[in-house]
């Protein structure tokens, strides 16, 4: 890797730990610019995934006070993202990776359409916030087992999905419904990671330039990120979504 590849991967790690503190679709970041720097799309998608593993750390470990009573509820929703995860893991795996490059365009058009329409996906979750169930249920249960295996294949905006399933059932502000978001992310990409390392092809520089980029973005995200105007973030990643869609149809 050049000395320019080299910042501009530790900067979208910087990025993507941050967008995915506070919203959750960092990979919409890393992934185009590893595939830009000229790795395969699927050894791009698997060094990323396990690259982004600390900075999914240190995003939950910044809304730990959010996270208080919330135990019980993650250890049973969370067994449902380590399931999904390793079932994603394994299609990713396993599938011819010509359907990886088919599918993923269309994945990170549909991340790019979540991103956006969040604001008011949030307006019509705050309208039913009355119907929610205090702990969730089976269906709850079933939607985040099938985040993990969207996170587990590909990932770019699975905490927009984990938001809109948490929000739309919990009986909980949106704010402890982050903070849970945070620490379903990072078992969907842990156990993704873990999987990947035993069995998969991993360009370990990258995985090191996203971690190190990624960790500190972390703390940013949990810190300050909420602070940052919505607007210009969800256009900026569109901006690199559509980017990344364009790299992969046509090279």
């Amino acid at each position: 890797m050049s000395p320019l590849e080299v910042v501009a991967i530790c900067a979208a790690g910087i990025a993507a730990g941050a967008i995915n503190a506070v919203v959750g679709s960092g990979s919409l970041i890393t992934f185009p610019t590893l595939v830009a720097v000229g790795i395969d799309p699927v050894v791009a998608n698997v060094s990323n995934n396990i690259g982004l593993v600390p900075g999914s750390f240190t995003g939950a470990y910044g809304y730990r006070a959010e996270l208080k009573g919330q135990r019980d509820r993650l250890i049973r929703l969370g067994l449902g993202s380590a399931l999904g995860a390793l079932l994603g893991g394994v299609l990713l795996l396993f599938l011819d990776p010509s359907v990886f490059q088919v599918v993923v365009p269309v994945l990170i058009a549909l991340a790019c359409v979540l991103v956006v329409i969040q604001p008011k996906l949030n307006g019509w979750l705050a309208a039913h916030r009355e119907h929610a169930h205090p702990d969730g249920g089976a269906g709850l249960w079933l939607g985040v087992f099938g985040a993990g295996v969207y996170g587990g294949y590909f990932g770019a905006a699975q905490g927009v999905l984990l938001i809109g399933l948490l929000g739309a059932v919990l009986s909980d502000d949106l704010q402890r419904v982050n903070a849970a978001k945070n620490v379903l992310s990072l078992i969907v990409n842990g156990t993704a990671a873990v999987l990947f390392t035993l069995v998969a092809e991993v360009d370990w520089w990258a995985v090191l330039l996203i971690a190190l980029g990624a960790t500190l973005g972390g703390f940013i995200g949990a810190k300050v990120g909420r602070k940052l105007p919505a607007p210009v973030l969800r256009g900026f990643i569109v901006c690199v979504g559509i980017f990344a869609i364009v790299k992969l149809v046509y090279g």
